[in-house]
């Protein structure tokens, strides 16, 4: 099967995308929502979390006080990659099972960070989804309502624009309509049927 990773920066349109593949009932495996099952109450994740990071990174009722937690990486490098040696193992090894239990011509893996956490071995095709850092900036602060200084620190903390446009092996440009964004996705669903016997 086909293993197509699909990544971008902040506020490219990345789940749009995934949901288009989606509807075309392609399999999507998407990483950040295996992290955040992950640090579900009663998962060994959050465990190790609380032990990493104190109790108060939990809410009265146990669960993950993300928003916390969110504030105290982005300010802190070390305490960021606190974070990432607990999660990245474990998000790896989820998406290898999961993976394994898919029947499908192709399978499109969200990894957002996917050149960040060196998962690009995971996937067989790299497509990138992008567009203006303006327009990323942009759509972020629509959506998460939260200071363009973050949003642009966020966006400094992942690879360049041009580091993931040179190593794409596809290259989805969604600065446009919605329209032109389906149709380069169908497109894209055409090849990737047309590859489903590749192999490593």
């Amino acid at each position: 099967m086909l293993k197509v990773g699909l990544t971008g920066g902040i506020g490219c349109g990345k789940s749009t995308v995934a949901k288009i593949f989606a509807d075309f009932n392609i399999p999507v495996l998407d990483a950040d929502e295996i992290a955040h099952r992950l640090v579900e109450p009663g998962q060994p994740a959050l465990v190790q979390i609380r032990q990493e990071f104190g109790a108060d990174i939990l809410n009265p009722d146990g669960s993950l006080n993300r928003k916390k937690l969110r504030e105290r990486v982005f300010s802190d490098l070390g305490q960021k990659q606190k974070l990432e040696s607990i999660l990245h193992p474990l998000i790896f090894k989820t998406l290898q099972t999961e993976l394994e239990q898919l029947t499908a011509p192709y399978c499109i893996v969200s990894i957002p960070l996917l050149f960040e956490t060196g998962m690009a071995h995971l996937v067989d095709r790299i497509l990138v989804i992008d567009c203006p850092v303006e327009m990323q900036i942009e759509r972020v602060k629509t959506r998460d309502k939260i200071a363009v200084e973050r949003i642009q620190s966020i966006i400094d903390s992942q690879v360049s624009r041009a580091t993931r446009k040179a190593k794409a092996d596809d290259l989805i440009d969604n600065s446009g309509a919605d329209y032109r964004l389906a149709e380069q996705v169908k497109k894209l669903h055409n090849l990737y049927l047309s590859l489903r016997d590749f192999r490593d």
